[in-house]
């Protein structure tokens, strides 16, 4: 039995959660809702809960206030918003669930699941570690991105990254100290994610950091050489992109 707090600011949204939990879960008993960040922190201490489900919203704290505010870490969270794009990116970063209000019920039961599989490791969070570290850098400094592996999650700095390639539903990532990651994830799923940090999809098959970029090659309608003297393909469709994010770069 997984043993679960909510927290949200909004009193129908709670009643919506534990409606869903009554009809749908046989396996999650709420113990103790809250409805700011401060009653959050209370429960959590009171309770030690196995999962939370945090709003990211709230006034006062937000979500990721809260989180912060707090000395351990082990439980899992699943994020419950209305669309917070900064706060959704940051959540993908670190590899942890949200859910979109109005909550749906497919979606709801696979993040259960997920965080069942997680809590039965009974391993500090660090996921929430990093989603904290990546909201506290900011723009400042390099975050790190989660990415998970057939035998562990890697946390990885973003400006270490060279290039990405897509192998099949896999993505191999190639960093900066010659390492080769292979991430069960497919090319897309990273291509937006890694866009705001100065990488661009040159081709269908390869997302490339712009910052280890040495050369644009004329040859074969467009190469991209970087400093690790790899070449990567410039497809027709995304040449323009690329030159365009190739000027933007040397502005900075």
């Amino acid at each position: 039995m997984i043993n679960a707090i909510i927290i949200d600011d909004e009193q129908h949204n709670i009643e919506n959660i534990k409606n869903i939990i009554d009809k749908y879960r046989s396996d999650i008993t709420i113990v103790a809702v809250a409805e700011d960040a401060d009653e959050g922190i209370s429960a959590i201490k009171a309770y030690t809960p196995d999962l939370v489900f945090l709003d990211i919203q709230m006034p006062g704290k937000s979500g990721f206030e809260l989180l912060s505010s707090l000395p351990g870490l082990n439980f899992e969270v699943i994020f419950i918003t209305a669309h917070d794009k900064y706060g959704i990116q940051a959540i993908k970063f670190s590899a942890l669930d949200y859910l979109l209000k109005p909550i749906n019920i497919k979606e709801f039961n696979e993040a259960i699941d997920k965080a069942k599989q997680k809590i039965n490791t009974k391993k500090q969070n660090h996921h929430i570690e990093n989603l904290l570290e990546y909201l506290k850098a900011g723009n400042k400094e390099s975050p790190k991105i989660a990415l998970p592996t057939l035998k562990e999650i890697m946390y990885v700095r973003i400006a270490d990254i060279i290039r990405c390639e897509a192998t099949n539903n896999y993505t191999s990532f190639f960093l900066q100290n010659g390492e080769q990651v292979l991430v069960c994830k497919t090319l897309k799923d990273f291509a937006e994610l890694l866009r705001p940090h100065q990488f661009v999809r040159t081709h269908q098959s390869h997302l490339v950091n712009i910052q280890f970029v040495k050369s644009y090659l004329k040859e074969d309608g467009g190469t991209l050489l970087l400093n690790d003297l790899q070449k990567v393909p410039i497809s027709r469709q995304n040449r323009e992109l690329t030159k365009n994010a190739l000027k933007a770069a040397l502005t900075i």
